[in-house]
């Protein structure tokens, strides 16, 4: 499984207003629910911000990768927000946060396999600057899928 495999535009949003990493995992859980990758919200962002807790999911480069194994995951997906600016986010390299790419994942172990790969392919992205600053200049779903193509 690859991330260009589970990019559903429902659950995308390129032109995402937050204040706060609060409101976008709000905003994007929210987007999960009505799409029926989750079927609660308050249980799923719960478990978000257990794993939270146990270590940065700020990556660098303004990207964030919250994720967390949950109950109420009823199918692998990844949530995305590109900012309209820079939030507050715990990161590695001490810059705040303009792209979330948010992981639904469920208890399930071969939803958890799908996790590993789609975080690996995701990883891979990451690592390319390039690949990073095409992602943050997205204004279209096409252009952000491209990079993963």
């Amino acid at each position: 499984m690859q991330v260009l495999d589970v990019l559903d535009e429902r659950i995308i949003d390129l032109h995402a207003h937050a204040e706060n990493k609060e409101e976008v995992l709000t905003l994007l859980a929210n987007r999960l629910k009505e799409a029926g990758y989750i079927d609660d919200v308050e249980g799923f962002k719960k478990d978000i911000y257990l794993r939270e807790s146990e270590g940065t999911t700020g990556i660098g480069n303004y990207i964030a990768i919250p994720h967390g194994k949950s109950d109420s995951v009823t199918q692998v997906g990844i949530a995305i927000a590109k900012l309209d600016h820079e939030i507050e986010w715990e990161t590695l390299d001490g810059k705040g946060v303009k792209l979330v790419f948010l992981f639904a994942v469920s208890n399930n172990h071969e939803y958890a396999r799908n996790h590993m790969l789609l975080l690996a392919d995701i990883a891979r992205k990451l690592g390319n600057d390039e690949a990073v600053e095409k992602m943050l200049s997205a204004e279209t779903i096409e252009d952000l899928k491209s990079v993963f193509a």
